[in-house]
């Protein structure tokens, strides 16, 4: 067993954004390898409401901003793969709604931030047909259709993950738990060296460039690797899940009054493994959640829910909260990013998509980084490595996660 190989490029984190690079980064000829300490997409990925958005929630003020702009397109590139014609592809992954919805609520105020937000996104937003509308919504106010769509995030990481099972590896952080399965830099004649502690022999790997993509996990990498700049920072949400046999499914943002570019509420649907409907609960609610306890969050989620749909029947549902940090890189007051992050310190590029639906914008920031700095793929194969089998001294992929609700 070899003590140390070479290869073009580190990828660390397992969520959609490194699964994602790493399916580009092989299919542009590239030697990769991907190490996750959890599971595949066991952060903000699965836990995302798997909405591929095209920035209109950003536009509700009537002025099409930078989020916006980076986002107009991402559903139309989503689709693509999704039907096999894209980047990558993601023809395994279920679309859970083929349409995504906003509805205005009975309010003037809601109507008019839909109507401005509708003109600043260039018109790509059309008034839903009736029979487009959810019943539970008929007749109560405007719904329009976005050009936003929903797939199921764990069918999405399998999707990813399957194609490179060969070049994701299990693996933890130097001084972890996990003593015997860890990680640390190293510097040798200037070149930086990633060590590999494993049950086995110690490994170095020497990689042209090391990329960390691992959301919260980041912090950690960028200490360990001894950066100062960038820095992270956290966004929380307190998310509610709610599951019962009679909840339809619906898919939707809901606007309420005022300026906040934030919908209200913004319920996707989805099936747990018991066969029930689980309604997932975000936006507002999510955002404002976050300084209450579990048991206020869930009244607050049943009184909006009373407020807005009070034919929906409440009291034989089950409740529960799930606490989220969005993890990205530090702004001004702790401000959202307008888009997918890239900072690039000799051999190491810090990523962040800041939301799933960029994966490929941040992959695209990736790939033009490597060019300027004359990172070309190999022209042959890699000798230390062996094509179809596990990279040598490397533990096999962990598991992939699974939604909380299961």
């Amino acid at each position: 067993m070899p003590s140390s190989y070479s290869t073009d490029i580190v990828i660390f984190g397992g969520g959609v954004a490194g699964l994602w690079l790493l399916n580009r980064l092989t299919a542009e000829g590239y030697q990769a390898i991907l190490l996750e300490r959890d599971r595949l997409g066991g952060g903000q990925s699965i836990h995302s409401q798997g909405i591929i958005h095209g920035g209109l929630k950003y536009a509700l003020h009537g002025a099409f901003g930078g989020a916006s702009r980076a986002i107009a397109d991402m559903p139309r590139r989503w689709r693509d793969c999704i039907e096999g014609n894209g980047e990558i592809d993601l023809s395994a992954c279920r679309v859970l709604s083929p349409r995504f919805q906003l509805w205005s609520g009975a309010g003037l105020g809601a109507g008019m931030k839909v109507f401005l937000g509708s003109k600043a996104i260039a018109g790509k937003t059309e008034p839903a047909v009736p029979e487009e509308i959810p019943e539970i919504l008929r007749g109560r106010g405007a719904v329009y259709n976005l050009p936003d769509f929903v797939i199921d995030s764990a069918s999405l990481i399998e999707a990813l993950a399957a194609p490179h099972q060969s070049r994701i590896h299990s693996i933890g952080f130097h001084g972890s738990a996990d003593s015997e399965n860890c990680i640390e830099f190293t510097c040798a004649a200037a070149c930086r060296e990633l060590i590999l502690r494993t049950t086995g022999k110690p490994l170095t790997i020497k990689a042209r460039r090391y990329i960390f993509c691992a959301g919260e996990g980041n912090e950690r990498l960028i200490e360990l690797a001894g950066l100062l700049l960038p820095r992270c920072q956290t966004r929380p949400l307190k998310m509610v899940s709610v599951s019962g046999t009679s909840l339809p499914p619906i898919f939707m943002h809901v606007l309420g009054e005022g300026l906040s570019a934030t919908p209200r509420l913004t319920v996707t649907s989805h099936v747990n493994s018991a066969g029930e409907t689980v309604w997932y609960l975000g936006g507002q609610l999510a955002e404002y959640g976050t300084v209450r306890t579990d048991s206020a969050q869930i009244d607050a989620a049943k009184s909006q829910l009373a407020d807005l749909l009070p034919e929906v029947y409440l009291n034989d549902l089950r409740w529960r909260c799930l606490d989220i940090n969005r993890a990205e890189p530090a702004s001004p007051e702790g401000r959202r990013p307008e888009n997918a992050s890239v900072s690039a310190e000799q051999d190491i590029i810090v990523a962040w998509p800041t939301k799933l639906t960029l994966a490929p914008v941040l992959a695209d920031m990736v790939m033009r980084s490597l060019r300027e700095d004359g990172i070309e793929p190999r022209a042959g194969p890699n000798p230390d490595l062996t094509v179809g089998r596990l990279t040598p001294g490397l533990p096999g992929p962990p598991p992939l996660a699974r939604p909380y609700w299961n």
